[in-house]
């Protein structure tokens, strides 16, 4: 029952989106995109990076309209994660102001968001908790969603159920991993996976979780705790050189939370055939209309990671061969991915065909001739002020 189920979800993956919508890409000045880039080219390569691809693949993509008249949907090319620590850690802190300022500037010069006020606009949030705007997670929900975007389409690659940074009808999406990289890792598919659990990332933020049990809300700690002697589980804090190819020897890979529920992990292990191992209550997945998660993945609830050993060791033989060959097949591995140049039924597909799902759009969406719904001073003061 179960191939068939994925069978189905497969096909959805294989959907082309051309011909089911136009998009038109607002010409903002570059001090919103490339020159934010040109400052810090890092941006290209990290994790929150698909706001850049996407806004590249789009430029020359087919269902792009240069008639905003004839478009279904708008879509404003804004970097807001590209403002990076030392570190290479995105900070948020002035996202709001620029999001803020792309919309006041689209919304003065062209007619389209005051129509429906963002209702067929789409904007690219790939930050830990999407348009909340902030890395830590008490600090995002008392934040919220910027007002300004509460009646856009957004895509996440945050998602949690029930969860204030995530509202309805969000797109949620795998976060970036460079797919030439990944390409170059690859070891033959004939070595056999003699790793049976695969771990490697941080147990404990002592940075910035000093106490400890609010990072991973201890779900890491617990694993470290309860499994680091026990043979079945490569696990460590240390990064080798050689992750990529230890993940292909690897039958399971842990995708616990972070201070997001999401990581970068996911897509490595659908990429390299290891069956993720999900540790984050109430996640919303990438593409979840599309993949066939419950198939291809495992999903452990936090409370019960003192017993992984036992409940991975208890999946027969025949379940896990199913969930290795439902891995295999490419379109599951494309689904995950933002290649440049795009390809059939890769991650940029994926969102465009979420968007052409969307249409019609209600005709509740159209606003009254000088109706308003949104409030342009909700929100912490210091939002308010001029990017």
């Amino acid at each position: 029952m179960n191939l068939v189920a994925a069978g189905s979800a497969g096909d959805v993956l294989e959907d082309d989106p051309v011909g089911r919508l136009k998009v038109f890409v607002y010409e903002l000045p570059s001090k919103y995109n490339k020159k934010i880039l040109q400052k810090d080219p890092r941006c290209l390569n990290h994790m929150f990076a698909a706001e850049i691809y996407m806004h590249r693949f789009l430029l020359s993509s087919p269902v792009r309209t240069l008639n905003p008249e004839e478009a279904d949907w708008f879509y404003t090319p804004v970097y807001t994660t590209c403002d990076l620590t030392p570190n290479g850690l995105p900070l948020p802190f002035k996202s709001p102001r620029m999001m803020r300022s792309a919309i006041q500037l689209i919304s003065s010069n062209w007619p389209y968001w005051n129509r429906t006020e963002g209702a067929d606009h789409f904007f690219i949030v790939p930050h830990d908790f999407g348009a909340c705007f902030h890395y830590q997670e008490e600090k995002a929900i008392e934040r919220g969603i910027l007002p300004l975007l509460q009646r856009a389409t957004l895509v996440q690659t945050f998602g949690q159920r029930n969860h204030v940074c995530l509202k309805e009808g969000s797109i949620t999406v795998p976060p970036y991993a460079p797919p030439q990289k990944m390409q170059s890792h690859l070891i033959p598919p004939s070595i056999p996976r003699s790793i049976f659990v695969y771990f490697r990332g941080l147990f404990y933020d002592v940075g910035n979780d000093p106490e400890g049990g609010y990072y991973a809300r201890g779900a890491r700690a617990a694993v470290w705790e309860n499994f680091k002697d026990n043979p079945l589980f490569d696990i460590s804090t240390e990064h080798p050189t050689t992750y990529y190819e230890d993940m292909q020897r690897a039958v399971f890979c842990l995708c616990p939370l972070g201070w997001a529920p999401w990581s970068p992990r996911l897509v490595e292990a659908v990429i390299f055939g290891c069956i993720p191992v999900i540790i984050a209550d109430d996640i919303v997945l990438p593409f979840a209309d599309a993949i066939p998660w419950e198939d291809i993945g495992v999903y452990v609830d936090e409370k019960d990671v003192p017993n992984l050993d036992t409940i991975l060791t208890s999946i027969p033989t025949d379940v896990i061969l199913r969930k290795q060959r439902l891995l295999a097949n490419p379109s599951m591995k494309q689904a995950m991915l933002f290649p440049h140049p795009a390809q059939p039924g890769d991650a940029f597909h994926q969102i465009l065909n979420g968007l052409a799902r969307k249409l019609p759009h209600d005709k509740s969406v159209y606003l009254r001739k000088g109706e308003k719904v949104l409030n342009w001073t909700a929100g912490p003061v210091a939002d308010l002020k001029p990017w």
